[in-house]
């Protein structure tokens, strides 16, 4: 199963650590030094051109951790990811 990030982004629900609001995030030194770290180190994956809301840390297996940047809710990715779980 993936989950839509917006645009023509979509990740595989296996690969995602977290989904965080990206006000909150933000506002911690400690996570602003992460995302300029992982900016950095071109892991960053900004999606689409709207004002962005959500940040979606993925660690694929084998490879190297991404953060998207997406300019939809994390209630609505946490919502979308509910609608997929498998029971």
């Amino acid at each position: 199963m993936y989950l839509h990030l917006g645009s023509s982004i979509a990740v595989p629900i296996k690969d995602i650590i977290g989904i965080f609001d990206i006000d909150n995030a933000t506002t911690e030194k400690t996570t602003r030094a992460y995302l300029k770290s992982a900016e950095e180190e071109g892991m960053v994956i900004t999606v689409g051109d709207d004002l962005p809301k959500s940040l979606v840390v993925c660690c694929p297996k084998g490879s190297w951790q991404r953060v998207y940047i997406s300019p939809l809710a994390p209630s609505t990715l946490v919502g979308r990811l509910e609608t997929n779980r498998i029971y």
